[in-house]
């Protein structure tokens, strides 16, 4: 049998508690950021009216449905 005291055994709980909770907190973290990267992918916003619209395909150039201006398709930059 394996004698642990008290102190070690609250210790020792308390630190797998802590654990569990900061692996669930980045885990549900990552897995946002991730559906927000995957969100804002198909978001444009025009660079001539600052329209801001949807455009779901994978060109390059994606036309505004307001004033009809060619758009680059940008990576979001992260704060």
């Amino acid at each position: 049998m394996i004698r642990v005291t008290l102190p070690v055994l609250v210790l020792l709980y308390v630190a797998l508690l802590l654990a569990t909770v900061l692996g669930a907190w980045i885990y549900y973290g990552w897995t946002r950021t991730r559906r927000e990267r995957r969100a804002f992918h198909h978001i444009l916003r025009c660079t001539r009216c600052s329209f801001e619209f949807q455009d779901k395909s994978d060109a390059a150039l994606a036309a505004c449905p307001r004033c009809g201006g060619m758009n680059e398709r940008l990576r979001l930059s992260r704060l």
